[in-house]
This record gives C-alpha cells, sequence and structure tokens, in this order.
C-alpha cells in the first residue's frame, strides 16, 4: 500500500449506506445499560423515562433552548452560562448561541487533574507514549507560555503541518487557551494541498515535521514544511517536531521551561477556536471557522449521551490531524476519558494492527472509516476467536458508506455483542447530524437516528417531508456547531450558498437521505450533488456501489451521469481485485446484480475497468471530478487530490466519446 492509500479511510461526508432491511435488529441494548447510561441519567433530569428516543428527540427540538441549557448543566461545562441561550432563533444564519456566556475550550478539555492516563500515543514503528491528566495540563501550559513568548496572542491562527501525535494535542490545547485559532493539515498533504489551505488564512506561526513513518516506509517532509513557511508571507516563525532524528527540537524545549500556571482566558461562546477546509476539488478549499463553545458543547452530547463516554472510557479513532475527526477524537478529554492516537498504516505489518493495539490497550470504543472495516473483510481477518474484547462496547464508523454487509462481518468476525453506531456529519457542523444511542436497536444497514437538539428530516424538492422516501438530508433550526462564519467571508456569501441556496432558512447537507418509518433510522444514499438522473429517476450512487462491492471481483466503484443524447446514462468504473480479470462475462453480472437488487433505472450502460479511483486528501472519492474529465471539463485543483495522475485513465476513453 502507498502512501496515497491512508487517504482510503478518511472521507469527510459521514455516512450509512442503503440496506436491505431486517425486522430483526442485529444488536439491542440491555435493561442495565439502558437503566445506567448518560443518556438515561440525563433524561431524568427532564422527566423522561427510556427507551422511546424518538419522543426524547422530539423534546429536545420542542424545547431547544432548554436542551442546551441542560446541556450545558449536565455535562458540566466549565464556564459562565449567562442568561441567554440562543438569539435570532428564527434565523438559522444569524442565531447566536450562548451569547452572553464566556468559556475556555482548552480548560475544558485539561479539568481533569490527576494521574490517570490521558493521552496514549502510538506509532506504526512500536512507540508508544503515555501522558497523564496531570502531566497534560503542566504541557498544555508550557506550550501556551511558549507561544506568547514567541509573540502568539487572542485570534492569532497557528498552523499545524504534523501526523497524529501527542505532541499535536498539546500544541492544540496550547493555542486554544490563549485564544489564538488552530488549523492542521497532516503531513501527507503535500505543499500544495497545504498551501490551498494555510495560504488563506495568513498564519503566524507554523508547527511543522520532519516526517513520518507509513507502511514501513520513512517519509522526510522538512523541505515540503521549509516551502511552505517561505511562501506564506504571513508565517514569522516556526517551531519544529523532528520525529526522524533523536536530537532535541524545539519541542524538546519548551518541556524544559520553568512550570508555568495554567492560565484559561475566558472568550465568547463564538469566539473562533478551529479552521477547518472543504475538500477544494471545484478550486481552493473553503475555510470554515468553528467556535470554541459550539464545538465543545456539540462534542460533550455526542461523547457522553451517545456514545456513553465517561471516566473510565478509553476511545480510539483511526485518523489524521486533516480530519474532523481528529478533533472530534480530542474533545472526548473533556469527559475524562482517555483518547488513543494512532499515526501509520492501519494494516502495518498485519491487516489486524489495530485490532491487536485495541485489544492490548483495552479500548472500549473504537472507530474508523468503513473502508477500514470492507478491507478487513476483504482480506479475511476474523478475530472473534483471538480477542476476547472484553473492554470493547462500541464500534463507530463513518467516513464513508457502512456497507449492510460490513454490519454481517463485524458482527461475525470482530464481536458478536457490541454497539455498532455508524455516524453521520461532518467538516461543515464539526460533529454529526444522525448516529447511534444506547436506547435504541441497530439495524443492519442503518444509522439509528438524529442527534439530540438536531432538527433532521428528508425533504423533497419542494420542501416537502419525505418518509420511507429518498429526498434532501436537512437541518431545519439553528445548533449550535453551526460555523460561525467561513474565512474571508465577511457578507456570509460563501456560507449561505454552501448551505441555504436549495431551501430559504433551512441547511440543506447535501446527502442523498432516506428515514425508515418502521425504525427511525437513517440511511444515507450518497452526495445529492452526485446524484444520477437516467430517465429523470433520482439515484444515489451509493446505491449502486452497495451492489457492485459487495461482489468478491470489485475491490471498489465509481460511477457517474454521463450526458447522452438528451438524457443520462451511468458509467459504472470498477477497480478489481486482485485475483480477478475484466471480461464481457463480468460485466453482464454486474448488470444483472444490479437490475436484480436495485432497479432496471440503476443498471450502468457501460462499465469500465480502472486502476484506481481519485480521492481528496481527506479520503473523499472525487465523483464531480470523474464527472468533469468525462465531459472534457478541467479539473481546476488537482492539488486537492492525493493521486490526481489517475485522472489521466478517465480522460478522453473511446469508450465514452459522445
Amino acid at each position: 500500500m502507498s502512501n496515497i492509500s491512508l487517504v482510503v479511510f478518511l472521507h469527510i461526508s459521514c455516512c450509512a449506506r442503503p440496506a436491505v432491511m431486517s425486522d430483526q435488529p442485529m444488536w439491542k441494548p440491555s435493561e442495565s445499560l439502558i437503566d445506567s447510561c448518560n443518556l438515561t441519567r440525563f433524561a431524568r433530569t427532564v422527566g423522561f423515562e427510556p427507551p422511546n428516543y424518538a419522543n426524547f428527540h422530539k423534546w429536545s427540538i420542542d424545547n431547544r433552548a432548554e436542551f442546551w441549557e441542560r446541556a450545558w448543566d449536565f455535562l458540566d461545562v466549565v464556564g459562565d452560562r449567562g442568561s441567554t441561550t440562543v438569539q435570532n432563533k428564527d434565523d438559522f444564519l444569524e442565531s447566536r448561541w450562548f451569547s452572553s456566556s464566556s468559556l475556555n475550550y482548552a480548560e475544558n478539555l485539561t479539568k481533569r487533574k490527576d494521574d490517570a492516563t490521558a493521552i496514549v500515543g502510538i506509532l506504526e514503528t512500536g512507540a508508544i507514549q503515555r501522558v497523564s491528566f496531570s502531566e497534560l495540563r503542566k504541557k498544555v501550559a508550557q506550550f501556551a507560555a511558549e507561544l506568547e513568548d514567541r509573540g502568539i496572542g487572542k485570534g492569532d491562527r497557528i498552523a499545524a503541518f504534523l501526523p497524529n501525535v501527542v505532541e499535536t494535542v498539546i500544541a492544540m490545547l496550547g493555542t486554544s487557551s490563549i485564544g489564538a485559532i488552530w488549523s492542521s493539515c497532516s503531513p501527507d498533504f503535500g505543499l500544495h494541498g497545504s498551501l490551498d489551505r494555510f495560504g488563506q488564512i495568513g498564519p503566524k506561526l507554523l508547527l511543522a515535521t520532519d516526517g513520518y513513518w507509513y507502511n514501513g516506509k520513512v517519509f522526510s517532509v522538512q523541505e515540503t514544511a521549509a516551502q511552505l513557511s517561505q511562501q506564506i508571507d504571513s508565517i514569522q516563525d516556526v517551531l519544529w517536531l523532528k520525529l526522524l532524528h533523536n536530537s532535541g527540537d524545539d519541542f524538546d524545549a519548551v518541556w524544559d521551561r520553568p512550570e508555568s500556571v495554567p492560565r484559561f482566558g475566558r472568550f465568547p461562546f463564538d469566539h473562533p477556536l478551529f479552521i477547518m477546509y472543504s475538500s477544494g476539488t471545484t478550486g481552493k478549499p473553503k475555510c470554515i471557522v468553528h467556535g470554541a463553545g459550539g464545538t465543545l458543547i456539540q462534542h460533550l452530547k455526542e461523547h457522553q449521551l451517545h456514545v456513553d463516554l465517561g471516566s473510565e472510557s478509553k476511545i480510539f479513532f483511526y485518523s489524521t490531524c486533516g480530519w474532523m475527526m481528529w478533533n472530534w477524537l480530542v474533545s472526548a478529554l473533556a469527559s475524562g476519558s482517555t483518547i488513543v492516537l494512532y499515526d501509520g498504516s492501519p494494516f502495518q505489518p498485519e491487516p489486524n494492527r489495530l485490532l491487536n493495539m485495541a485489544e492490548k490497550e483495552a479500548v472500549w470504543d473504537f472507530g474508523a472509516g468503513a473502508k477500514y472495516y470492507s478491507t478487513l473483510q476483504n482480506s479475511g481477518v476474523s478475530v472473534r476467536s483471538s480477542h476476547a474484547f472484553d473492554s470493547l462496547r462500541t464500534i463507530l464508523s463513518t467516513g464513508s458508506p457502512l456497507l449492510p454487509e460490513s454490519y454481517d462481518y463485524i458482527y461475525s468476525h470482530l464481536k458478536s455483542d457490541v454497539h455498532l453506531a455508524s455516524i453521520s456529519g461532518g467538516t461543515d457542523l464539526i460533529s454529526c447530524f444522525v448516529l447511534g444511542n444506547p436506547w435504541s436497536a441497530v439495524y443492519r444497514g442503518e444509522i439509528q437516528g438524529p442527534g439530540l437538539g438536531m432538527d433532521v428530516d428528508v425533504w423533497d424538492d419542494h420542501g416537502n417531508h419525505l418518509f420511507g422516501k429518498k429526498g434532501e438530508l436537512v437541518c431545519k433550526k439553528s445548533f449550535p456547531s453551526k460555523p460561525i462564519g467561513f474565512w474571508e467571508d465577511p457578507n456570509d456569501e460563501k456560507y449561505r450558498s454552501s448551505y441555504f441556496s436549495m431551501y430559504p432558512n433551512v441547511w440543506a447537507h447535501r446527502d442523498f437521505a432516506e428515514i425508515n418509518p418502521e425504525t427511525g433510522g437513517y440511511t444515507i444514499h450518497g452526495r445529492s450533488d452526485s446524484v444520477l438522473n437516467p430517465g429523470g429517476v433520482r439515484i444515489g450512487t451509493a446505491e449502486i456501489y452497495r451492489q457492485v462491492e459487495s461482489m468478491d471481483e470489485i475491490d471498489e466503484a465509481l460511477c457517474i451521469g454521463q450526458s447522452w443524447k438528451g438524457d443520462t446514462r451511468i458509467v459504472l468504473f470498477v477497480v478489481l481485485s486482485k485475483s480477478s480479470y475484466f471480461s464481457e462475462e463480468l460485466v453482464k453480472r454486474i448488470k444483472l446484480r444490479v437490475r436484480k437488487n436495485a432497479s432496471p433505472k440503476h443498471v450502468p450502460s457501460i462499465v469500465l475497468q480502472v486502476s484506481d479511483l481519485p480521492r481528496t486528501r481527506s479520503g473523499k472519492i472525487a465523483e464531480i471530478a470523474v464527472r468533469d474529465i468525462v465531459h472534457g471539463k478541467d479539473v481546476t485543483n488537482t492539488s486537492a487530490l492525493a493521486n490526481p495522475e489517475v485522472l489521466d485513465e478517465y480522460r478522453n476513453r473511446d469508450e465514452l466519446v459522445l
């Protein structure tokens, strides 16, 4: 597996694939779990008894202000809540949450002060670093003092070109503790991908590494980092973390500083915390600004009420610092939980590397991109007989649609009694619209339900509610973690066009979704901006992927709609497994399977073999880039792709000549 293949597992649009619905749940919570979980304790504070999640969710929407006020108190947010919960509540974009409150994100993540383990950092090389909560608090204070000595203050941007290691977490917390703004890219983004991001936000300081390990190889990026510092005029200083050399570096010098007393200035709820980035395949990435308060309270809600984290929990999610799941994972420190980091290939030196790690480290909650689980399945990994997983309670999946067959695989070959929670949201809200909960059953191929306080629905093109039919995933009312804005977007023009151009005052997430009227579960059928329209019928690409990728001969697939004779025809590109070969007989079986299990409208007109699929650096399959290439258009920002060279396989194909 090449360095580029890391991005197979990292993909912002979090979803589950459509399922063949089963009347029988694959998992049901025990009575003891329901009675003891945080969700039940919280519900009882407002007079609700489990386990009717739909009713409780409805209460959280009908009483949004009270819900978020009570969540602040129950989740033990450190700060002054103030007297105002939401202003302009009926105007989605202009609404402001907790406008009279003040808090500090880093203070909340370092409020635990004992010697229990806060962070376990593991490298592909096998090196392990452990930091206690007391050490974390000390090091965050030292890093904050270093930043201030270097002239960094409130509102300054810090660009982090760093791997997923303990020092990165400390640096982020030190940054947020003084009110500076954090933005990160993983080192595999390269020069142009990082320039496209950091070059827009005017960072004052660059945090850089000299290299990292992936798939048994060493990758030196010191020259790339040096070029970043030279080409971004605003950068005044570079602070180095040298992982490839044993000599001391700037981070070592920070830890040698005299101990500092933590000083956490309290900032407004909407004080900028993170600048995140869209994938950027149609131009430079949009710079999405998230506030400290919204990020904190949303993550606390999801961690404690939906995942049931607490002070005894140990949570892992396979991510890099270029994906929002890294930010989501780190916030678990605010619940007093131990977080486990891993940097490197998840399959080096063997396919079950992360599973072995989870067993050894007694991980409670294990997460990865959906592609990770399908790769395990294709590799024949089965650990139910060899791994007890006595501590493992929850398996989380996101990043790309989770096949119903992956549900089967997880319960048959990883652990039979586990809460499998697929989650869906993204960078745009730095959290989830739909996800798991400890009251509801898990059904094959479905996300359990909407997040508390999130007024999620599925609409048709005219704004009508759809039940049991496919439509646009929307959120009808504002929520605390909505972006506070886009960088350099003073009139919110980019903001409005991104989410509110389809329906006035309603967030359109551009996911093609469906609600199961029997279970209340959600299925995401793919991105609505890549929906296919043969004969005027809207088809989600994930509906086709589910059929094709469950075939042994197919590793992955990508389909687009090609304009053809006044209509649209479906073109399917397939990546074959190593033991398979492309033939007319295989094409016939693909078409027959799609026709039988989906519909005649889903059947691709043309099936073509390719060696790889183009992906963004955050792991999203670049359907729109392929669609543009097939229609003779230029892809304007190939630096957003991790493997732009594969686009040549899609360009000027004789089979697709119009």
